[in-house]
């Protein structure tokens, strides 16, 4: 073989890599911008860019121009622009209504109606 051939060779090896790795990166980043933007509901507690600490007060999920609303201290409100968020500290679980609980069936409750259903 030619060095020239083994050169060829080794530059689209590379370039093979260079193109995984930048789709791979695009999408982990883009599931975490996703992620994020699911966590950030009013309650939440997040770190700023500024490395301020603050709680959710407003933020408009549809519009990422329109400001987030982030308590800082208590009383203390100011507008930021949504993607000066950083991450979510402390994410807020959502509520569960006590009348629905008893209505979800456990896995084992699952597969008894499914085994029961298939013997019919």
């Amino acid at each position: 073989m030619t060095p020239d051939l083994l050169l060829f060779g080794a530059l689209g090896l590379l370039l093979v890599f260079m193109v995984v790795n930048t789709r791979r990166r695009t999408k982990r980043m883009r599931e975490e911008q996703e992620a994020k933007r699911q966590g950030l509901v009013s309650g939440a507690k997040v770190l700023l860019q500024g490395g301020l600490f603050g709680t959710i007060v407003s933020y408009d999920h549809e519009d990422l121009d329109a400001p987030a609303h982030v308590e800082l201290a208590p009383g203390v409100v100011v507008e930021v622009h949504s993607q000066a968020v950083l991450r979510i500290v402390d994410p807020v679980l959502p509520e569960v209504d006590e009348d629905v609980v008893g209505l979800i069936e456990t896995e084992d409750e699952t597969r008894a109606r499914l085994n029961n259903d298939e013997d019919k």
